[in-house]
């Protein structure tokens, strides 16, 4: 079967846009192909930081013949009526249509309506002038003489070329032919932009891919990855240091690259008494280089490794040389930065009455910089107030948290007074990301307790799910008050996430609260702590998330979950017992007898009354011996269940539930729940509705798939 190969080359791609764009093609291209009734054996897109390629393998040739039956109005129908069936069919007049018979409806018309197939060139070449138009790019330009035109190409770089070619194996490739705004389809290319920029033929992928290759281009992204990752291992090793991986900024300069040329860099040593992580975002962030260690001590080297697009004819020394004069310039500003947070603020004066709202000491940077975020009325938020009320309002819900952690009451004041200092300081000012690691490196050097420290720059964890919750109980404390803060504050204010828009990151402080509970084990009641109904419900949907990602069936979790249940660690403990127990044969039977019981209870009461047996049972009128035993069996289980959950032992509570199996077995068996008398109906309904209320202690075994 054929295989296609496009390629849409252009001037650049950035990075950060390569692998959705990639991604974008194959699936618009793919998917229009499937539409229009062709098949393939398999599609994969590549990019580089100038062409986009797509590779689809076992394309066919042709898209089948199709015959459609269109049911019409009937023969005796308004003229209106036929007139538009037959425009809708494309047919000229009834007697193109068939007349069919139904005993009911009498006779109406039906069109067969027959489609020929389409060569697959003829309908890859219609659907892509219309995805190059369409290419979501966040950001795009128009060029040249055809812009100044209405309705002229927009993408994110001048595109140059477009190369589509079509065939078997066994013969020679064809061009697809097509045009956008005068680029017109071909099959040709270019290699690297420097060492082979001259135009080349190519028949399909493979020789494609090989062609490349040799002329300075490796097309698939994760070959530079890998390609890149080792050879500054081996560099690094050569120079008697080890690499520090960074999959992010590895990722990023794999796109930047078509012929990735690993070089070793180095600046002077004095700009090491600048922290690590400040050390390393400077050289990421404005050389996109890898940091080097030393492999005995872990200390950062004043080596780093670059990568180059060109293989230079001195062997990079003037790429190097370039690159670490400018890391020197940046780690120069690193430095006076890092010297100016450690100098006391002038005009100290002025910030007194801050730093006794908050008890602080001006003779200590960190409190420094604390007191003038509070003097400058930095706003958090309009509707929400500054950053320094802010921070007083996480103080004292942190302090009412803390008896529940075992923390220190007056270490907890402190590092939540000193959480947000480091907003400030010169380097958080140049490098946000370093937020909290910043406050926590200024504690230390201040001489903060070493929880204090930790809580600085962990309050803000979970920071996404691979990320860390803090495990502190100091930490804990002031990073739930943060969060809890958040949410509440923006649920006062109505500001809540809709869509798939939350400009606050208000999901990932709910999804952070639920992980930092759950993963230390903490009994936490919201609605103790300024927790609104509708927030809980938000923190139950989160929940719920958390809970299927982690494996939960979802209708456990709605078995167990009430909307007023607020203790999120209980709820886990009960969805994992409840899990335990239907594992089981004796919960797998359970659930069937109780199920069966709840229809029937369903069933009645809707010619009852909601409601209508929920009543004692009147054991006067219990004749049968599994009707007695079973009302007996219920209320023993009933008083096992309350003592299990007082204990907060859910897993035993719902192994007493267990107990009921039996019974509820041989009453099924033993009596016709809806008897004639009465009496004996309504008394034996009230079982069930027993039955009903002690499951319900523990979940709503209504909601339980079978």
């Amino acid at each position: 079967m054929p295989d296609l190969l496009i390629e849409l080359f252009c001037e650049e791609i950035p990075a950060r846009m390569q692998r959705r764009a990639a991604t974008h093609l194959r699936e618009a291209l793919t998917g229009a192909l499937v539409d229009a009734g062709l098949t393939y054996e398999g599609a994969r897109d590549y990019v580089t930081p100038r062409r986009l390629t797509l590779d689809v393998r076992g394309l066919t040739a042709r898209s089948a013949d199709t015959t459609e039956e269109r049911k019409g109005p009937r023969v005796d129908a308004p003229e209106k009526a036929v007139a538009g069936f037959l425009r809708g069919a494309g047919l000229s007049s009834v007697d193109e249509a068939e007349i069919r018979t139904d005993p009911k409806k009498g006779d109406f018309y039906v069109a067969m309506i027959r489609r020929q197939g389409r060569s697959a060139e003829e309908i890859v070449a219609e659907a892509m002038p219309a995805i190059i138009r369409d290419f979501p790019w966040p950001k795009s330009m128009r060029w040249g003489a055809p812009s100044a035109e209405p309705g002229s190409l927009r993408w994110v770089r001048p595109l140059q070329s477009i190369l589509c070619t079509f065939g078997p194996e066994t013969e020679e490739p064809v061009v697809i032919t097509f045009e956008v705004d005068g680029i017109g389809s071909g099959n040709q290319t270019r290699g690297h932009r420097f060492h082979a920029g001259e135009p080349f033929a190519v028949r399909r992928f493979d020789d494609y891919a090989a062609e490349l290759e040799k002329r300075f281009v490796i097309i698939d992204p994760e070959r530079r990855k890998e390609m890149i990752a080792a050879d500054a291992r081996n560099l690094a090793f050569a120079n008697g240091v080890e690499l520090v991986e960074d999959e992010a900024l590895l990722d990023e300069v794999a796109g930047l690259v078509e012929w990735p040329v690993v070089l070793m860099g180095e600046f002077e040593p004095e700009f090491l008494e600048i922290p690590d992580e400040v050390v390393r975002l400077t050289i990421k962030t404005n050389q996109k280089c890898f940091v080097c260690r030393d492999p005995a001590t872990g200390d950062l080297t004043n080596k780093f490794v670059l990568v180059a697009n060109i293989a230079a004819s001195d062997g990079g020394a003037e790429i190097a040389r370039g690159n670490g004069k400018v890391v020197r310039a940046r780690l120069a500003d690193a430095l006076h930065f890092w010297t100016t947070d450690q100098a006391d603020l002038p005009d100290l004066g002025k910030y007194r009455g801050s730093a006794d709202t908050f008890g602080l000491d001006l003779k200590k940077p960190l409190d420094q910089r604390m007191a003038k975020l509070d003097h400058l009325g930095v706003t958090f938020h309009a509707k929400l107030g500054t950053q320094g009320e802010r921070v007083a309002r996480i103080a004292a819900l942190a302090e009412e948290l803390a008896p529940l952690l075992h923390a220190e009451p007056a270490l907890v004041r402190r590092a939540a007074h000193l959480a947000k200092a480091d907003l400030t300081t010169e380097i958080v000012g140049e490098f946000p990301e370093v937020q909290g690691a910043m406050g926590a490196t200024y504690a230390v050097l201040q001489g903060e307790h070493p929880s204090v420290a930790r809580a600085i720059e962990d309050h803000y964890k979970p920071l996404g799910p691979t990320d860390s919750v803090p495990t502190d109980p100091v930490a804990i404390a002031v990073a739930l008050a943060d969060k809890l803060d958040l949410l509440t504050g923006f649920w006062a204010i109505d500001e809540k996430p809709t869509g798939s828009k939350d400009p606050y990151a208000l999901r990932r402080a709910a999804l952070g609260v639920i992980r930092i509970v759950l993963e230390n084990g903490i009994r936490l009641p919201l609605a103790q702590h300024s927790v609104s109904v509708d927030l809980l419900s938000f923190f139950h949907d989160r929940l719920e998330v958390w809970l299927r990602d982690k494996g939960a069936r979802h209708d456990l979790i709605d078995a167990v979950l009430g909307e007023d249940d607020d203790d999120l660690l209980i709820i886990v403990r009960k969805v994992e017992a409840l899990q335990k127990l239907l594992d089981s044969d004796v919960g797998a039977n359970l659930r069937v007898g109780t199920e069966r019981a709840l229809n029937i209870l369903a069933a009645e009461e809707k010619k009852d009354g909601e409601g209508a047996f929920d009543r004692p049972v009147d054991r006067s009128l219990l004749s049968e011996p599994t009707e007695k035993e079973l009302a007996n069996v219920i209320e023993a289980v009933a008083g096992h269940v309350d003592d299990h959950v007082a204990r907060e032992d859910y897993e035993g509570a719902f192994a007493v539930l267990a107990e009921l199996r039996p019974a509820v077995d041989a009453f099924f068996d033993g009596v016709m729940v809806n008897a004639a008398e009465p009496d004996m109906r309504t008394n034996r309904l009230a079982i069930l509705s027993g039955l009903r209320a002690v499951t319900r202690k523990l979940a709503d075994f209504s909601t339980i798939a079978g």
